[in-house]
């Protein structure tokens, strides 16, 4: 017979938005468990350079702000579970949670930061250069390309507007599409076209990043990328373009198929949650970070929003500890 956990307060997922909750939530005395999911960290362990959270004024490693986090989370009183959830339900409390190990947790509570990933082209070039040219987050790592060349490919609104962001960096942009018109918004369209340092390369699609692995003398990472390969698809004609960095700007896929049949969500599969809010469509539980985030998708409002649906979550059970109290009393009353 599988074990079965009873707990106040469980947390899915386990980056920015997940340790945040997670330590919020523990100091508010709610004993909280977070069950950490397929990738302990989520993004961020798998970013190098980090230099926008706040509070470090030199560059410092996503996998070791992780790391403090998970650490501080732990210090105040957050239990761990290190696995996967495979199944909910959400139609009664206490919620349920079954993991893949065949555990079932109970939960009065339940904060969702299960994150999401972004989409890649699949090329096995462009997994050896990530993080060493290769990026799927501009406002993450366009810093690191002023005055170089990039390109970005995609041709919806977060491809545009990720080479509108990278024009103000770069000395220029190439956006690369695999067809002859865009899907962004035409304002962001015509915004792209009129930029002096913006160029399109239409019917086109990247074969192979090219780099160099090397480690020069003195430094602590390789060369990295320094051109694509790209061919032209009604042509066939291959042709080489040389720049520093490739972003790829072809959508995020949120972490939130577990949920669905449970909880409400974008065409997009993105958790809804009420304006203003974290809280979801089902009383009790929050959704926090990139898993309901379309738009900003950065550490620090993941972090945010993990602060948030630790402060509901505690007023919930609060409530609800409230409520049962009052109920306790009357029946005392009426038995007397």
């Amino acid at each position: 017979m599988s074990a079965v956990r009873h707990v106040r307060l469980a947390i899915i997922g386990s980056g920015p938005a997940g340790y945040s909750a997670a330590i919020y939530s523990a100091r508010a005395m709610l004993k909280p468990v977070l069950i950490s999911g397929p990738a302990t960290g989520g993004q961020l362990t798998i970013t190098t350079d980090v230099e926008n959270y706040p509070g470090f004024a030199e560059t410092i490693q996503g996998p070791w702000l992780m790391d403090q986090m998970r650490a501080q989370a732990a210090h105040v009183g957050t239990a761990f579970i290190d696995d996967t959830v495979d199944a909910v339900d959400f139609a009664e409390e206490p919620f349920r949670l079954t993991l893949a190990s065949g555990e079932t947790v109970l939960a009065e509570s339940v904060i969702i930061a299960t994150g999401a990933q972004a989409r890649w082209l699949g090329l096995p070039s462009e997994t050896t250069f990530k993080n060493l040219g290769v990026s799927a987050c501009a406002t993450c790592d366009g810093f690191f390309f002023r005055g170089k060349s990039v390109a970005v490919v995609g041709g919806g609104n977060t491809a545009v507007e990720e080479a509108l962001y990278l024009a103000g960096l770069a000395s220029d942009v190439t956006l690369i599409h695999r067809r002859d018109e865009l899907r962004a918004e035409r304002i962001l369209q015509e915004r792209l076209f009129a930029h002096p340092k913006i160029s399109i390369v239409w019917n086109s699609a990247v074969d192979e990043v090219l780099g160099d692995m090397t480690v020069p003398e003195g430094a602590f990472n390789p060369v990295g990328v320094q051109g694509v390969r790209v061919r032209n698809l009604q042509t066939g004609a291959i042709d080489d373009l040389k720049i520093d960095g490739l972003f790829v700007a072809i959508g995020h896929a949120p972490s939130s198929e577990v949920f669905k049949g449970q909880l409400r969500m974008s065409k997009s599969g993105y958790i809804k949650v009420k304006a203003g809010t974290v809280q979801t469509s089902r009383p009790g539980v929050f959704a926090a970070g990139d898993v309901t985030d379309e738009v900003y998708r950065q550490a620090v409002t993941a972090a945010g929003q993990g602060c948030m649906a630790a402060l509901d979550a505690a007023r919930f059970l609060h409530q609800k500890d409230h409520n049962s109290a009052q109920e306790t009393e009357k029946l005392q009353v009426s038995a007397a």
